[in-house]
């Protein structure tokens, strides 16, 4: 059993700034749509020109490793050909009316940067036809690199709408069984009907991104504390929804590990998802450029490993929180199996990869493997690929265990 008494209060030093107040000249997209300059191709962010006016359904946003596996845009990535999950952003001039406190697409940024050009989870997300996405995938067919389609909804009042048109013209276009689609939702502005019509134009999986850890957590980043409008109890108003009409192992929720939150109240989580037949995706918290929390401490290695290593074991291994220790600030002590067994999980390194929406390979290996999105390659929090064995080394001295020889 746990022998930790838990405190639910997130430490202060993990409070984000205020956010400024944003002249009106600049409000809801303005600069944009007085500009009104017609959007040609793909669009590359870029914060010396005028941003094209564009709008979903027509463009969407994709990460910068997407658009490079899909070929629309050149580069390369550290020990990684390509992405396994064409993650699909909705975008407005007005971007999105939401004020998340470690988001680079937050509201407060409208006074800094046009929506389409604010970076998001370290990369820019170029802009791309729909139509121009949808026909490369058609034509690739089984061979595509992609396991899977994520669409990824922001707080704007056409969001429910573009989704579900973005989801259509994929459906119509691309078997759902070849590459199936997740939804990264905006609970805020839905009802349990919007979640099951996304269901009938068939999404596979429906995922709620809770981000914060407790209800403290969440109210100071994402609620009241940042003039946001989002509330846990309707998140897992919406997330109990989709648990009941995407069903068993088909809807999870994103967790940021670091934002102040204990070891054990993540962990906690992590079980609470698991026993409602759900999964959990875990991010490692990173100062994101432009946020309001852009200064404040990346989440220990130590702390991320850990809690990598017991989030796998709960999900996927069968793992309890209530059989853990953990000491009197929450910190894991013991995993709640025979070391022996912990060894063999940890140096199969799968633990330490991406946790997502799963692929192709194995339900326990994500498609959606965002590389480098919570960390420069110089120092990997989330592996987009299998680890070696100089990985795994610094794996086990990240996590404190000592090799035998």
């Amino acid at each position: 059993m746990s022998c930790y008494e838990h405190k639910s209060e997130a430490p202060e030093a993990m409070t984000p700034r205020a956010p400024r107040v944003t002249p009106i000249e600049f409000r809801n997209g303005a600069r944009v749509k007085a500009a009104d300059v017609p959007p040609q191709g793909v669009y590359r962010p870029n914060d010396n020109i005028l941003t094209p006016n564009m709008r979903s359904p027509e463009y969407v946003q994709m990460s910068t490793a997407a658009a490079i596996t899909l070929g629309v845009m050149g580069g390369r990535m550290h020990r990684t050909s390509c992405t396994r999950c064409l993650n699909l952003l909705l975008t407005y001039p007005e971007g999105c009316r939401a004020n998340c406190a470690y988001c680079g697409l937050a509201r407060h940024r409208e006074a800094e940067r046009d929506y389409a050009d604010r970076n998001f989870i370290r990369v820019d997300w170029p802009a791309v036809p729909l139509a121009q996405t949808i026909d490369i995938v058609a034509k690739q067919g089984a061979a595509s690199a992609f396991h899977r389609m994520c669409i990824s909804m922001i707080t704007h009042p056409r969001s429910d709408e573009d989704t579900r048109t973005v989801l259509k013209a994929w459906t119509d276009r691309i078997d759902p069984q070849t590459i199936p689609v997740s939804i990264l939702s905006n609970p805020t502005t839905m009802t349990r009907e919007d979640v099951a019509r996304l269901k009938d134009l068939g999404a596979d999986i429906f995922t709620v991104a809770l981000d914060a850890a407790t209800p403290v957590i969440f109210d100071r980043t994402r609620g009241k504390g940042v003039q946001s409008p989002h509330s846990w109890a309707h998140y897992w108003e919406i997330l109990m929804c989709a648990r009941d009409i995407f069903g068993p192992q088909k809807f999870g929720a994103h967790i940021i590990v670091g934002m102040g939150e204990t070891e054990y109240d993540v962990l906690s989580l992590v079980q609470k998802l698991v026993d409602l037949g759900g999964h959990s995706h875990m991010f490692c918290f990173f100062p994101e450029k432009g946020s309001l929390m852009d200064h404040l401490p990346a989440t220990p290695r130590d702390q991320w490993r850990r809690v990598q290593l017991a989030r796998y074991l709960i999900d996927y291994r069968g793992g309890r929180v209530e059989n853990m220790k953990f000491d009197a600030s929450g910190q894991v002590v013991t995993f709640g199996l025979p070391q022996g067994k912990v060894d063999e999980i940890v140096n199969q390194g799968i633990a330490f990869r991406t946790s997502g929406c799963p692929g192709k390979f194995a339900d326990d290996i994500s498609a959606c493997d965002r590389p480098y999105g919570d960390s420069p390659p110089s120092n990997i929090a989330s592996y987009p690929f299998q680890p070696n064995g100089n990985d795994l080394r610094k794996i086990r001295r990240q996590l404190r265990i000592v090799e035998k020889t």
